[in-house]
């Protein structure tokens, strides 16, 4: 019984070709062009057919199971993990997390691969390019830092919304700081700059969006007023930027700040697949989580500067945090030495310098752990808590109550009684 042997279209050309050159239709030579194979191939081809007939034109691996397949057993575990606990990670990531927690090492085509013959596709959307021209990366790590604020469900319902405020360095991809909060605000700005102050130094400048934490809103006849005073009003992370030298750059757009655009994209799939395994549902073990996630997504992530050395600027001797990375408000000092605070008086102590300082310009600062402190040009006076006026002191009416009225009821003679005697009896 012949066996049946299945070719190809390239190996039916070949044995049309050779059978011409058996013919002596074909030289070696014009069967080589036709074949696009060198004439000692065709010469072995040929060899091969005269000896085994059709079967020698076929490749000798087919029908042989691959050395390389992926077993059975290891395609099911890899699509149980992918469907179980891995759920929602997009497939590099889940390739990775098998190679360092399942010690299952595969590339990420063949997962991919696993994953398609079983109907599950990666969670990410991918859109069709866009014409964009990219950016010079600044060459220098310190040179600039783009943040922002990413308010997301990344605890995907398992707690409240928070806000993850973070920045990464432009020329390195390097994340310094990042820290979720309850919502973007200043204080959380000011904790990201002096952390990054104190543990790598002062950058040289900040990219950010134009949200009114960093640029005071105003109309366009109010800003023609300020250029013609020569002044301009800052906020307090405007204030605070300005003290300490670092060049702020508002963005223009969403897309002007795409890298740390990208980095929020980049958490919002990790991220939030990393605090899904691990069952976070708080604030606090949230951030647990991130500061274990930041080394190992800078490490992986990083990119070296195309110049050596750093670009942070060494905080000057004698630095004080505390005096920058806080809230300053202008008061005058009223004329029995009290500054009026929100709900609070400080009582401004004598000292050797001057023993009154009644209707002073001062600055009150207040720091982010809410004590405050009172500073007379750069020296920073003594101050007591002082005792509230008496308008403070009264006992406040709360809603819904009222003061009883008196009404005097008139005398016996009084002329309303003839009248409207009725009504007062």
């Amino acid at each position: 019984m012949k066996e049946e042997v299945t070719l190809n279209r390239k190996e039916q050309n070949r044995v049309i070709v050779l059978n011409q050159v058996e013919k002596k239709g074909l030289t070696v030579g014009k069967a080589a062009v036709l074949l696009e194979v060198t004439p000692r191939h065709v010469w072995r081809l040929l060899a091969g057919y005269r000896r085994e007939g059709t079967s020698a034109i076929a490749h000798g691996n087919r029908g042989r199971k691959p050395f390389n397949i992926i077993e059975e057993g290891l395609r099911q575990q890899v699509v149980a993990l992918a469907r179980d606990k891995y759920y929602g990670f997009n497939q590099q990531h889940f390739t990775e997390k098998l190679a360092d927690k399942e010690g299952i090492s595969l590339s990420r085509s063949t997962v991919r691969r696993i994953l398609f013959t079983q109907g599950i596709r990666s969670p990410q959307k991918r859109r069709a390019p866009k014409h964009r021209s990219r950016r010079e990366r600044y060459p220098q790590e310190g040179q600039l830092l783009q943040t922002d604020g990413s308010p997301h469900d990344w605890l995907e319902g398992r707690g409240h919304e928070l806000c993850l405020i973070g920045a990464i360095d432009d020329a390195t991809n390097d994340v310094p700081y990042a820290y979720f909060q309850e919502h973007e605000d200043t204080k959380g700005y000011m904790l990201m700059l002096k952390d990054i102050t104190l543990k790598r130094g002062i950058p040289l400048a900040l990219y950010h969006d134009r949200h009114s934490i960093f640029e005071v809103a105003h109309d366009k006849e109010a800003l023609v007023e300020e250029q013609l005073a020569g002044s301009k009003p800052l906020t307090q992370i405007g204030r605070l930027l300005n003290e300490l030298g670092i060049n702020s750059i508002a963005a223009n757009s969403p897309q002007a700040k795409g890298r740390v655009e990208r980095l929020w994209k980049t958490f919002q799939d990790r991220l939030t697949s990393e605090l899904r395994l691990a069952g976070a549902n708080t604030q606090e073990t949230a951030n647990q989580i991130l500061k274990s996630f930041l080394p190992e997504y800078n490490q992986r992530f990083r990119v070296s500067p195309r110049e050596t050395g750093l670009a942070y600027r060494k905080p000057e001797a004698g630095f004080k945090p505390d005096e920058y990375f806080c809230y300053k408000y202008p008061r005058i000092v009223g004329p029995d030495n009290v500054v009026r605070f929100v709900n609070q008086r400080l009582q401004i102590l004598p000292n050797p310098e001057r023993s009154s300082y009644a209707r002073c310009k001062v600055q009150v600062y207040a720091g982010l752990n809410g004590k405050l402190a009172v500073y007379y040009g750069n020296q920073r006076l003594d101050t007591c808590p002082a005792p509230l006026e008496s308008t403070r002191l009264r006992i406040p009416v709360t809603a819904g109550q009222s003061t009883p009225r008196h009404y005097a009821k008139p005398s016996p003679n009084h002329p309303w009684r003839g009248k409207f005697k009725v009504f007062f009896d």
